[in-house]
């Protein structure tokens, strides 16, 4: 069984300074938590200035706790399993844009889902200035389990907005992969940030 990875959408008190603030916090609390990734994402397009976003695998997560209550609160929290990505030989790269995309798929269409997704990345990422970091399952709440549904967030990296709007292309082998992909979709929404940590 794969170590669950752990996501923490936080609202801060303040932007600015306060994003660089939890930068070095997180810092300090990556030795101490033992895990592989502490990874943070400050807002470009979809969130307020004063949100982001904290990734971390493995390890004890109170030192990642710590740091953010220095500085904010955590909103949300998610507890990921991979699926086809990452790898173990994954990982985040500076530069560019993340963009967080959620989807919301029928519980009987996830197989599917993540396989239309492996199969079309290759070609995406060869064609254009793009890498898929992580595809991951979350742990379902009591709505998800009420609806039948599975929430999955995909991490990738682009090179820069511009990257992510020629990636839309209708015409590329990938989009039409990815077009299947969409019929499965019942739900879904994309954020980009800027990796400031990990």
């Amino acid at each position: 069984m794969s170590t669950p990875w752990d996501y923490l959408f936080v609202r801060l008190n303040g932007a600015g300074q306060a994003h660089r603030r939890l930068a070095e916090g997180l810092a300090a609390a990556r030795a101490a938590a033992g895990g592989d990734v502490v990874a943070q994402f400050q807002p470009q397009l979809g969130w307020w200035a004063n949100e982001a976003a904290v990734l971390a695998h493995g390890g004890d997560l109170a030192p990642v706790e710590a740091a953010i209550a220095k500085e904010g609160l955590v909103v949300e929290r998610h507890r990921l399993t991979p699926t086809a990505r990452p790898r173990a030989e994954d990982r985040l790269i500076g530069g560019g844009v993340y963009v967080h995309r959620w989807f919301t798929v029928g519980a009987a269409d996830v197989d599917e889902f993540v396989a239309l997704s492996a199969e079309a990345w290759p070609s995406f990422e060869t064609q254009f200035d793009a890498k898929i970091f992580g595809l991951f399952r979350a742990e379902p709440d009591a709505a998800d389990a009420a609806a039948g549904q599975v929430r999955l967030l995909l991490l990738t990296r682009y090179g820069d907005h511009g990257v992510w709007e020629a990636s839309r292309d209708p015409t590329t082998d990938a989009m039409q992969i990815f077009f299947r992909r969409q019929q499965l979709t019942r739900q879904t929404r994309a954020c980009s940030t800027l990796l400031v940590g990990g």
